[in-house]
């Protein structure tokens, strides 16, 4: 029982973590960008593929992570790795930019 406690305590972690993550739909992605509050994507993604020339573009999508707007891109790159990216879609910063398995 001593051992599972560990493993419990990290389950409910990640769940709770994975619970805060919210997909936001187009209308509200477009009612933020007319508020001035998060950058175009097209204007991130310009960046995002500076990083990986000849990359194309799997999927995008805009997520609310604790009060936080967040873009996580994935994209092919010319050597075949798909990479996984999170761009602050606030100021544009990349967050995360890691091999997606």
């Amino acid at each position: 029982m001593i051992r599972t406690t560990p493993f419990l305590a990290a389950l409910v972690l990640c769940l709770i973590a994975t619970a805060q993550a919210r997909d936001l739909d187009q209308d509200e992605a477009l009612r933020l960008r007319q508020e001035g509050v998060i950058q175009p994507l097209q204007q991130l993604l310009q960046q995002a593929m500076q990083r990986y020339p000849g990359a194309r573009l799997l999927e995008a999508e805009l997520e609310e992570e604790s009060d936080h707007y967040v873009y996580e891109v994935e994209l092919l790159t010319e050597g075949g790795q798909v990479r996984e990216l999170e761009l602050d879609a606030v100021t544009g910063r990349v967050l995360k930019d890691e091999e997606d398995d």
